[in-house]
Order: C-alpha cells, then sequence, then structure tokens
C-alpha cells in the first residue's frame, strides 16, 4: 500500500498522462503536498483480468494500490486522468510546524494551486491529448 511505501510524507499518484502527472507533481511541490508517481504497467493491468466478469476490483496480494489504480482506470478509458491516494497524508498524529493534529485536507492546497498554475498557462499548454 501507499503508507506503507511512503508514509505520511506524500500521497501515492497514478495517472495515465505523464503531462497531466507532472503537472499535479508539480502542483503538490509548490504547496507542499507533495505526490510520488507509481507505474500502471500492463502486468498490473493483467492482475485485474476476470475469467467471469469483466474486470476483478482487487488484483491480488501484490500491488494493492496499484491495482486499484488501474481498476479506477477502466471506467475512464480514452480520458486522460489522475488519482491520489492519500491514506497516509489525509490525518496526522501530532501537531507539525505546516498541519495541525487531525484531517489534513489533503488535496484541497494542492487542487488550487495546480488550477493556479493552468490559469496562466497558455492555451496550447492547457491541452492534454485523449
Amino acid at each position: 500500500s501507499c503508507v506503507v511505501a511512503l508514509g505520511t510524507f506524500a500521497s501515492g499518484m497514478f495517472g495515465n498522462k505523464d503531462k497531466l502527472n507532472d503537472r499535479i507533481k508539480k502542483a503538490g511541490e509548490k504547496c507542499y503536498e507533495r505526490v510520488w508517481e507509481l507505474p500502471l504497467w500492463d502486468e498490473y493491468y493483467g492482475l485485474i483480468k476476470s475469467s467471469i466478469a469483466d474486470i476483478k476490483n482487487i488484483g491480488g496480494r501484490y500491488g494493492g494500490a496499484i491495482t486499484a489504480a488501474c481498476f479506477l482506470g477502466k471506467f475512464v478509458e480514452g480520458f486522460p486522468w489522475a488519482h491520489l491516494d492519500i491514506a497516509g497524508t489525509f490525518l496526522v498524529e501530532n501537531d507539525t510546524p505546516y498541519i495541525r493534529k487531525g484531517a489534513t485536507g489533503v488535496g484541497v492546497r494542492l487542487l488550487v494551486q495546480l488550477i493556479q498554475d493552468w490559469k496562466k498557462m497558455s492555451d496550447a499548454d492547457k491541452k492534454i491529448k485523449k
């Protein structure tokens, strides 16, 4: 899981377009809501294949966060998408210089930063191809 791999310092990020993923990473660095991209290789998609259904929502023991993102990706095929796994970052147990103990609201500052950055881009740069 992303909690085991990243702890409470970064959210796992999955997406199907490098351009969008890079923008999210940059926005996260600016607002200190860091993300770490994990792969969505074909082998992981293979773990959610099913012999009795279109797909299954659990890929097995390994790569659970990745296969969960693959499962979500099956519902937005043909569109740019990103998913943040905030299991390790949605809550902090102690006050930090930046965030108070409790729910963090993780993702809000990141999305605001992403939108602010997007507004500054030219129309050509805003496009992310399907």
